[in-house]
């Protein structure tokens, strides 16, 4: 059924299939229970190859090869992938993770902040604002969507365990970077955003239609806090390395 609206964007099929699958170029891939999914560059494929971890497929677009690599754990094999940025690109590849059998996906990558917090900080989002196109052909239209509470938990556990300070968080999903402008910065801040980034919102809905757990946990990179003084930084390079270990050691504490 057809959920019909004006807009186009907040109109929802609630029931019938996609002409194509997920699983339409790889049938038969099978993938393990367990995945970090990255926005971390060239440090996850440097990781990858140091611990021989395995090419399991490759998926082929026509500007951008994403590697799905399996690494084989003492204990359990962890799903590890590098991602295009945005929300229709990372939600594409999140919804062949999940329907070749990821369920526990742990998120990471960088953010903006639009309050006072420094460089390389780590936060954890418990909701996203929908400000972005893709989540809406995955779930009905909202305004907000709630991540996941077991894997939000374990995430804070992990950072607990490690000693290592978080601030909960509410994020600003977004498709349009050059859209930032000051005066919907100022208005996001007035509704209780504290970062702004361009993919949780869909992932968490791509999951959520698919039967996967979701979280996400984040680090500081550029600042908007002074809509009239932007301060790129240094995008949060330092915490990279850090990021990717922190996110496998999450997914091995996620029982």
């Amino acid at each position: 059924m057809i959920i019909k609206n004006e807009i186009p964007i907040l109109e929802y099929d609630t029931s019938s299939k996609e002409v194509i699958s997920p699983t339409h170029d790889c049938p038969d891939l099978k993938l393990p229970e367990k995945c970090l999914f990255t926005f971390l560059g060239d440090v996850v494929h440097e990781y990858a190859k140091k611990n021989c971890a395995d090419v399991v497929e490759e998926m082929i677009n026509v500007s951008h090869t994403t590697k799905i690599y399996v690494l084989r754990e003492k204990n359990e094999d962890i799903c590890l992938v590098q991602s295009q940025i945005g929300a229709p690109a990372a939600s594409q590849v999140m919804d062949v993770l999940v329907s070749c059998g990821c369920k526990k996906v742990i998120a990471v990558g960088s953010c903006g902040v639009l309050a006072d917090i420094p460089e390389n900080a780590f936060l954890v989002p418990t909701k996203a604002l929908r400000a972005e196109g893709t989540s809406y052909h995955y779930l009905p239209a909202s305004r907000y969507i709630e991540l996941d509470e077991e894997p939000v938990s374990v995430i804070e556990n992990t950072f607990i365990k490690h000693e290592l300070p978080f601030v909960a968080c509410t994020t600003w999903t977004t498709d349009a970077f050059f859209r930032e402008t000051k005066d919907m910065v100022k208005h996001r801040i007035s509704e209780g955003c504290t970062v702004v980034e361009m993919e949780c919102s869909a992932l968490a809905a791509c999951c959520r239609k698919r039967g996967a757990k979701f979280g996400q946990f984040l680090f500081t990179a550029d600042s908007l806090a002074n809509v009239h003084d932007y301060d790129e930084r240094d995008f949060g390079t330092n915490a990279h390395e850090k990021a990717l270990l922190l996110g496998l050691d999450i997914l091995r504490n996620y029982n």
